[in-house]
């Protein structure tokens, strides 16, 4: 089932472009506040290293960070691992934004959107075993949503000597997923939350309602567009998957980890109008190729909609902790077959099965969405949930209950994944804001 970026393998790039709310840093801005040295109060804390200074807009410090984190949080003596984080300094006398992004994080400058509108600080934080936030040696069972959490308050009691103000968490996709989670765990760290486009996938058992959503979004005719495409590219299969695989060779790459370039061209096939929905919406159904569209454009719309260069190893094998996620604990969307099952020739090649290594054991449990969407329903505090009307992504979402206080979910009509505050209907944004500002004291 899913789980946000979540439909999609993404590569460093593309992870930017679901940062939901992220804008760049203004050219221009007031000169910020705060200690003559802002740099000397950082190194002053304890486990945190400066590993790089770079330029900043005028108003703004942008570090690189890393902090040292236990590898297991329940027995701290066994060692650790540096996270890395970045930190876009704004004043210490200004709120603090903690942005999870759920994957890798970026080391140019960015704001999410929280951190613009309260005009604060944002410390942004790499996911425990992506990019370079791996523990040597790795052990599997070290990677959780509690184990991560537990990343994230340490992110706050160690940078809260500096940002003494109050702080707000946010994410987009997984990275809102996160978000939630850190809450569940460690409620009070901060003073509200803002999660954009997360999934909530409770029983991974029970998915329709992902597929329902498919059979519904957007008009009759752009669905329609979308299977005939799919049947097409299956049908000149022997043209476009060598194709694929001359691209691969051409950069020295392959797809061992998926298991060929025919499957890992199908599996892109299969998940397309999941990533077309979450990527684009009902403006995109122009340009979905006809059953009779040349080869070339049916395959640069496949390539281009479901991201073929992610499937080959060179980029697959860095998302190999985030399937291990879906796999035993998060749950993945299921894909619509009936229409193609005389085409396929791999089944369950969507499953996260296939983007993880058979040497590392995947177990699904249960238990960690269960208690997150009940703790969400029933002591959730100062939540807001931002979601695109057409994404299917969160098809199955976070619901608020009875026992939901101060918290709000929010819809925009017809957004995608990359939904905003700033594009709700005028009242909710209206509402959104002043509940943001209101939870950070400004």
């Amino acid at each position: 089932m899913l789980r946000t970026t979540i439909g999609r393998l993404l590569t460093q790039a593309a992870v930017a472009v679901l940062l939901a709310g992220t804008a760049a840093v203004p050219a221009a801005a007031a000169q910020e506040t705060g200690p003559a040295d802002i740099r000397a109060a950082i190194e002053a804390v304890p486990g945190l290293r400066i590993a790089e200074e770079k330029p900043a807009a005028p108003g703004f410090r942008f570090f690189v960070l890393t902090l040292h984190q236990a590898t297991d949080h329940h027995h701290p003596e066994r060692g650790g691992f540096e996270q890395r984080l970045t930190l876009l300094h704004r004043g210490t006398d200004r709120p603090t934004v903690l942005y999870t992004s759920g994957y890798t994080v970026a080391t140019t400058q960015f704001r999410s959107e929280p951190a613009e509108l309260l005009d604060g600080n944002q410390v942004s934080t790499e996911q425990r075993f992506f990019g370079s936030s791996r523990p040597e040696p790795t052990d599997w069972t070290d990677l959780d949503i509690w184990q991560a959490a537990a990343d994230h308050h340490h992110v706050v009691e160690a940078l809260r000597q500096v940002y003494r103000s109050a702080w707000i968490s946010t994410g987009g996709s997984k990275g809102g997923m996160a978000t939630v989670y850190h809450r569940r765990f460690y409620p009070q760290d901060v003073a509200g939350s803002v999660a954009y486009s997360a999934p909530n996938n409770v029983d991974d058992h029970e998915d329709s309602a992902y597929l329902d959503f498919l059979r519904t979004v957007g008009t009759p005719e752009c669905r329609s567009a979308l299977r005939s495409a799919q049947r097409a590219l299956l049908e000149r299969r022997a043209a476009l998957v060598p194709r694929y695989q001359a691209w691969a060779d051409s950069r020295g790459d392959g797809f061992r980890l998926i298991g060929g370039a025919d499957k890992a061209f199908e599996i892109a096939v299969l998940r397309a109008p999941f990533m077309f929905w979450q990527g684009r919406g009902q403006a995109g159904c122009p340009a979905v190729p006809a059953p009779d569209a040349s080869d070339g454009a049916l395959y640069g719309w496949l390539s281009d909609v479901a991201q073929l260069p992610v499937y080959a190893d060179s980029v697959a094998n860095q998302f190999v902790p985030y399937f291990y996620q879906l796999g035993t604990q998060l749950g993945y969307f299921p894909v619509e077959t009936a229409h193609l099952a005389d085409l396929l020739r791999h089944p369950g090649a969507t499953e996260p099965r296939t983007f993880v290594p058979r040497d590392i054991p995947l177990r699904y449990r249960p238990q960690a969405m269960r208690d997150v969407d009940r703790w969400v329903r029933t002591h959730g505090e100062r939540l807001m949930f931002v979601n695109g009307g057409a994404d299917p992504a969160v098809a199955e979402l976070f619901r608020l209950g009875q026992g939901s206080r101060d918290s709000y979910l929010f819809r925009v009509p017809g957004g995608t994944h990359a939904a905003r505050i700033a594009q709700l209907p005028a009242a909710d944004a209206a509402a959104a804001t002043a509940a943001l500002r209101r939870w950070a004291a400004v």
